[in-house]
């Protein structure tokens, strides 16, 4: 999928259709000290297996997070909700 750079569209800040920057945010390291990650950390030691069935061949695609940051007041919102693509591309003009 191919997204502009800037994109004219609604700020809630400003009221008003303002030229937006688009980023993507990138997914941030999950924390090791969650209570699920400590439970796959507990069952995986040791010499037991593996707890859950073999991942398949098929690879996920990215679920992409798009933030817009208003050129005037500088404030960031989310346009879209989370979606999934193979291939994001911010193109160029």
């Amino acid at each position: 999928m191919k997204m502009p750079k800037e994109i004219r569209t609604h700020c809630p800040y400003c009221k008003k259709h303002t030229v937006h920057k688009v980023t993507v945010v990138k997914k941030k390291k999950a924390s090791e000290l969650k209570q699920g990650q400590r439970r796959f950390r507990r069952k995986t030691s040791g010499y037991t297996g593996f707890p859950r069935p073999k991942p398949s061949n098929q690879k996920q695609t990215k679920r992409l997070d798009i933030r817009l940051q208003c050129k005037v007041c500088k404030k960031k919102h989310i346009k879209m909700r989370t979606f999934r693509a193979k291939k994001f591309e911010i193109k160029r003009r």
